[in-house]
């Protein structure tokens, strides 16, 4: 019986493994002008790997050891007979595909099956999107590539070397922990500039709210609302982009809490889901009246700069040692002050300390998505202020009106949302 079952899963193997390796050599056999290995190749060479991985089982790592040499070999006699050949810009990509679809055929036999797949997908998919992916890199400019470093700067430089110890009274201040939130929150408004720089700044309506409400939904309203006076009837467009981009910033919220605390998505996913449903019915109504407008987006900036960055952090360490504070000395009355006061400016500080706290189970969810409604309305009304400073009287009556529904819908949430 146990012979049966070994002979079972050695032929599953063999058969994943020739799977994966048609679908690269497929590619390769339909892209190479010079076919080093192609369709029938790649299939012998992952099956290659499987059948060494499975006899270093019995005899040692060295039958293992000696293919992948041998292949290497193969790879690089390959290579200089297309310099032979004359070709004119010789790449080493179906080489490197070679030797690690070997690999992929010998990880197979100790590795998950689903980790093979996914690896060989993917090579798959870079394998063939290589015009789109040299056009991308042609396309990036000086600005671009100095956020790719800067978010490497922030991630990989910084993150690393912080103490990962908590400082501090009521020991909050984690400087790894924060910092590790920083990067997230890059990462999501740098996930909204990558889209705006592929769609561009022709990029419709709902489009342009929902990328400004991914990289700064303030930041939006600020642009949107200087427009309004340079550009002659843009109110309403102006309008609608605002309250798309005060929209997705419920999104964000709801990323935040399901990456941080997962476990609390049952309590607070409702009550912030229907905030979101309400202002998602009110941004497509007002889209089936506004979409045929043109717009065009601002020019967004680079949310990777070092400098918000560290604001960010220091912005997040005060909220965060606020929060505490205000729990330890006066309750929960001190709790809603804190998110009052610094959703203002930023929801995703309070949003942040608030997942913190109930991931340390020093705040119960309830009042975590209580804390963060509040500060959204708070920053709505901030950014009435900047509409009403900012913006022409048309569409500080657009948004009036806009934010004072959006608000009635929050604060009937907050009084009237039976507690869990």
């Amino acid at each position: 019986m146990q012979t049966a079952v070994d002979m079972q899963r050695i032929f599953y193997l063999l058969g994943v493994a020739l799977g994966l390796g048609l679908l690269v050599g497929l590619q390769r056999e339909r892209s190479s002008a010079v076919r080093l290995a192609g369709f029938r190749t790649f299939p012998i060479i992952t099956i290659l790997g499987t059948v060494c991985a499975l006899l270093a089982q019995q005899f040692g790592g060295w039958v293992l050891a000696t293919g992948f040499l041998t292949i290497g070999a193969i790879a690089l006699a390959g290579y200089q007979a297309k310099m032979k050949l004359g070709e004119t810009t010789p790449s080493l990509i179906t080489e490197m595909s070679i030797l690690l679809m070997f690999g992929v055929g010998a990880y197979l036999v100790v590795g998950p099956t689903a980790v093979a797949v996914a690896i060989v997908g993917g090579v798959a998919v870079l394998l063939y999107l290589k015009p789109q992916l040299h056009g991308l890199a042609s396309k990036i400019g000086e600005t671009d590539f100095k956020a790719i470093m800067q978010f490497v700067l922030i991630t990989l430089v910084i993150l690393p070397v912080l103490p990962n110890h908590a400082y501090g009274p009521y020991d909050v201040l984690n400087p790894h922990r924060i910092w590790l939130f920083v990067v997230f929150i890059v990462s999501i408004s740098l996930a909204g500039y990558v889209a705006y720089k592929f769609f561009g700044q022709s990029a419709g309506a709902m489009i342009g709210g929902v990328l400004g409400g991914l990289i700064s939904s303030t930041a939006t309203t600020v642009s949107y609302a200087r427009r309004s006076r340079a550009v002659a009837n843009s109110e309403n467009i102006a309008a609608f982009v605002i309250l798309v981009a005060s929209t997705i910033l419920y999104g964000r919220v709801l990323v935040i809490l399901a990456a941080i605390v997962p476990d609390a998505l049952r309590v607070v996913t409702p009550p912030l889901g229907a905030m979101l449903g309400a202002l998602v019915v009110i941004c497509v109504g007002l889209w089936l009246k506004e979409r045929h407008d043109p717009v065009r987006m601002p020019e967004q900036t680079n949310p990777t700069e070092l400098k918000p960055a560290i604001l960010f952090g220091v912005m997040f360490s005060i909220v965060l040692l606020a929060t505490a504070v205000g729990k330890a000395r006066f309750g929960e009355g001190g709790l809603y002050a804190v998110a009052a006061l610094s959703g203002l400016t930023d929801v995703d500080a309070i949003s942040l300390s608030s997942a913190q706290m109930v991931s340390d189970k020093r705040l119960d969810a309830d009042t975590a998505w209580r804390l963060i409604l509040l500060a959204s309305l708070s920053n709505l009304l901030f950014k009435g202020v900047v509409v009403a400073v900012l913006g022409s009287r048309r569409l500080l009556v657009r948004v009036g009106v806009l934010f004072a529904v959006v608000f009635a819908i929050g604060t009937s949430i907050l009084i009237f949302w039976p507690r869990a």
